[in-house]
């Protein structure tokens, strides 16, 4: 199975319903993000991150993000994942790449809450770029473009943060519009 069919079979999936109201959440694709659910729930119904879930998923990291946290998760969109090619993309999601699946996102995962003022103030107080570690081992560099914070990871690739501070149970999301990848490794 292609990661195009699991990204279909995800995105006409029934997803979460609850009562819970947003709590003033910004929405991601169209989709209401709720404080009271984990990053898992939300991203389940963000119909923009069905790739994000299906790698989520294949790496099995479902339990670690659906834990106590606080995590911060830079998200990549369908659409980052789609500036992959098709054939790197499908490679990691065979199972014999589980750990390198595994290593690319949790070098989207830092082990605190960051909600975008925070980060601004550390970028600041760094003189421009502050150094992010994440739980996958990479360090990524944060940094200010006008209003916007900007994520290079360590092969030089840039993210733009384009929805920030979505907040979850267990931590906030901040959508991205680019796959952050490991030293070394090219997408």
């Amino acid at each position: 199975m292609t990661i195009r069919t699991v990204t279909a079979a995800l995105a006409g999936a029934t997803l979460l319903a609850g009562a819970a109201a947003a709590q003033d959440n910004p929405q991601v694709g169209g989709a209401d993000m709720f404080a009271d659910r984990t990053i898992v729930e939300n991203a389940v119904n963000s119909p923009i991150h069905t790739t994000l879930v299906a790698a989520v998923q294949q790496a099995e990291l479902v339990d670690t993000l659906n834990s106590a946290g606080p995590f911060t998760v830079f998200a990549p969109t369908d659409e980052a994942f789609g500036r992959l090619s098709e054939d790197s993309l499908n490679a990691l999601m065979m199972d014999e790449n589980q750990e390198q699946l595994a290593q690319i996102l949790t070098c989207h995962v830092v082990a605190t809450e960051a909600m975008s003022g925070a980060i601004a103030g550390m970028i600041a107080d760094d003189g421009g770029v502050h150094p992010v570690p994440t739980v996958g081992g990479c360090t990524l560099q944060a940094e200010m473009s006008g209003d916007e914070i900007m994520l290079t990871d360590e092969n030089g690739r840039t993210a733009t943060v384009t929805i920030a501070d979505v907040d979850q149970s267990n931590g906030v999301i901040h959508v991205i519009d680019r796959v952050l990848l490991p030293a070394g490794q090219a997408g």
